[in-house]
């Protein structure tokens, strides 16, 4: 195996989508010759050609837009949007039509689209290049929304995506793309669409995270290894559709629950989950479910940065408060 980093996986899932099915092109601003703000793309264009892997204009809804007639067409495209804050011009052709197209046609037709971009902050970067917009994206019926945490959830994430017959949109948590490293299958493998993953199994508290913020839980689980709190982590994976049988399973074992999400607060992807236990394992419930999340306000830029993200201090703290009542 090799031991890559996420931006790695990614790439080898795209360099071994693109080698065996020629229908596959990848674009975006930037994405061809320089290979990616983040150099994700890098290579691929000296390898496939300026046919399969091309720059565009500066215009998300060309992007977006244009991806719908590639797949009507018979292509499959992977487009990529440089930042998450830059969906917003795009937003329209996602919603009034990428995600419409299977219903539209009466489920005859549908529309096999990668729409990727960097997601999250962690880096420092200036207004509209550090949002978190899983909610905006996994509201809307007929698209599915999917977060790796790992490379080798990102490696088998992505071609499971690339193979999906309807439009996914495919976000790539941009703090963790060279932090840290894990061994990889080099053949290709996929990881199903809508199944969680129990990161770690436990009997006390049930926590759900997805994205960078897994990585935040695990160190603090670290912090209660003093507090006999036994933590079962969950990595959603997928926004939309969400594995509702791994969490209602875990809760119904546990008792409690916790969900954490770099996202702000009101109308998060945590409310649904929330909702979610609530409605299916209320009975089994010992404690009120609660939530960790980012602030309800505009990312700050680069020294407020760190105030806003969820630390593993804030989130132990919590998981604490729900275990011990």
């Amino acid at each position: 195996m090799a031991v890559l980093t996420l931006l790695e996986a990614i790439n080898q899932a795209l360099d071994q989508k693109m080698a065996d099915d020629s229908r596959v092109v990848v674009y975006g601003e930037d994405t061809g010759f320089e290979g990616g703000v983040f150099r994700v793309t890098a290579g691929l264009q000296k390898k496939y050609g300026v046919d399969r892997v091309f720059d565009t204009p500066i215009s998300e809804a060309a992007i977006t837009g244009s991806a719908i007639g590639m797949a009507i067409n018979g292509l499959i495209p992977v487009a990529e949007i440089q930042f998450d804050g830059f969906i917003f011009p795009g937003y329209t052709e996602l919603v009034t039509h990428m995600a419409r197209y299977r219903n539209r046609t009466r489920g005859r037709y549908g529309l096999p689209i990668v729409v990727r971009f960097p997601v999250g902050g962690g880096i420092r970067a200036l207004e509209h290049h550090s949002e978190s917009v899983e909610t905006l994206l996994g509201h809307i019926p007929g698209l599915k929304v999917v977060i790796p945490s790992t490379p080798y959830d990102a490696k088998g994430l992505l071609i499971s995506a690339i193979e999906d017959p309807d439009p996914v949109i495919f976000m790539e948590p941009k703090r963790i793309y060279r932090s840290g490293k894990q061994e990889v299958p080099e053949e290709m493998y996929r990881i199903p669409i809508g199944k969680a993953k129990v990161v770690k199994e436990g009997t006390d508290v049930t926590v759900v995270a997805w994205g960078a913020i897994v990585r935040e839980v695990e160190k603090a689980i670290k912090l209660l290894e003093g507090d006999n709190i036994n933590v079962e982590l969950i990595d959603l994976r997928t926004i939309n559709p969400i594995d509702e049988e791994t969490i209602l399973n875990s809760v119904k074992k546990t008792g409690r629950f916790v969900v954490v999400q770099e996202a702000v607060k009101t109308y998060g992807p945590g409310s649904e989950l929330i909702t979610l236990v609530n409605e299916k394992a209320f009975l089994h419930l010992e404690a009120a479910p609660a939530r960790v999340t980012g602030f309800d306000i505009t990312v700050p830029l680069a020294r407020g940065e760190n105030y806003h993200f969820v630390q593993p201090e804030r989130i132990a703290a919590e998981i604490k408060k729900v275990a011990k009542f």
